[in-house]
């Protein structure tokens, strides 16, 4: 793709995210959705190849559908209270579809289905940008309409989520979808929370993609897409590999790391909410993403020969791995030290 044509693009989902994030009024939150909607279809789109096509097609005709709801909750909001403003959302049929709509824009379950058959068509890149920027305008209107929404709903959509980005990431195959999975799985801790403390939600988000932008440029640069290439590629780059291994187990939640920071605060918080029952069970829902993790783990690292795969070894790179990768592992790694801190400023 042309370097004007891509630079126009990521200026435009910069400019798209920062209207949505820091405006007041439904009508510029909206057009910001848009914009950001308009300038990533080039970007799945880029490669022409039909499954890439299909994914573009998915993810406009999905997204419309969740603007014109948002649009939809809004203008209802505004006919019965005559207030525009997002923090303002009183009405209860507004709520409702408020919360639909933004569970589709993210790819939250029930609404979910979109979200794996996008990410497996598009290049590696622009699927870091659809899990991580792509799901920060709608999380912010998540936010500032938290006090207005059903908690007891939110609550059975977040176990949903957790439940089916364990269960259907078991017997997948494409590292894409896998991700894509762990994403959805991520987005129901985020909502489980966001009804009693905003503040975790956005914590959570902040580290989910801090750890999978990690997860994704790594993966980027040793070119692997499919597990059967991933368990030869430990011959590439095994220092990159090692890393990689550490930042898939933060992304599963295993103490020491950083991914057991968000999981370990918001279970505190759902107790002290007495949501124990909810805690419990997102926490053995949990479990299935993990299997899944570690099946990404073993396969990046563990399989060394002999082993069943009959694909012919990986020469090993000279290319340098980029900075950003190193200090994002790093930082996916070894944050839980400073929990203590985070959670003061909770």
């Amino acid at each position: 793709m042309n370097p004007q044509a891509k630079l126009v693009f990521a200026t435009s989902l910069l400019l798209g995210t920062t209207i949505t994030i820091s405006s007041n009024h439904w009508i510029t939150a909206w057009a910001g959705l848009e914009i950001n909607t308009l300038a990533i279809l080039p970007l799945i789109s880029k490669s022409h190849h039909p499954r890439a096509i299909e994914a573009a097609t998915k993810y406009f005709l999905v997204q419309a559908t969740a603007s014109a709801l948002v649009l939809f909750s809004s203008m209802t909001n505004a006919w019965h209270t005559g207030q525009w403003d997002i923090t303002q959302l009183t009405h209860p049929e507004s709520c409702l579809i408020l919360t639909s709509a933004i569970a589709m824009k993210l790819g939250l379950a029930p609404f979910h289905f979109w979200f794996p058959e996008v990410l497996q068509g598009s290049p590696l890149i622009t699927g870091l940008l659809l899990s991580t920027v792509m799901k920060f305008p709608p999380i912010t209107l998540f936010l500032m309409t938290s006090h207005s929404l059903n908690p007891t709903l939110l609550t059975w959509m977040a176990l949903l989520s957790a439940a089916l980005g364990g269960w259907m990431g078991l017997n997948q195959t494409q590292v894409r979808k896998i991700l894509a999975f762990s994403s959805i799985a991520h987005l129901g801790w985020m909502t489980i929370i966001i009804s009693f403390n905003p503040k975790l939600t956005l914590l959570n988000f902040y580290l989910y993609a801090l750890m999978t932008s990690a997860t994704f440029l790594a993966l980027n640069s040793i070119k692997v897409l499919k597990l059967s290439t991933l368990m030869t590629s430990w011959t590439k780059t095994p220092a990159l590999n090692a890393m990689l291994f550490l930042v898939l187990l933060s992304l599963a939640g295993l103490p020491p790391l950083t991914g057991f920071l968000p999981k370990w605060l918001i279970i505190q918080e759902l107790t002290k909410q007495s949501m124990a029952p909810a805690a419990v069970m997102i926490s053995l829902l949990s479990l299935l993403g993990l299997f899944f993790y570690l099946r990404l783990a073993y396969c990046a690292t563990i399989t060394l020969p002999p082993h069943a795969t009959n694909q012919m070894k990986l020469w090993h790179t000279n290319k340098p791995t980029h900075a950003l990768v190193a200090i994002l592992a790093v930082v996916s790694t070894t944050l839980l030290p400073i929990s203590p801190m985070i959670s003061t400023l909770l």
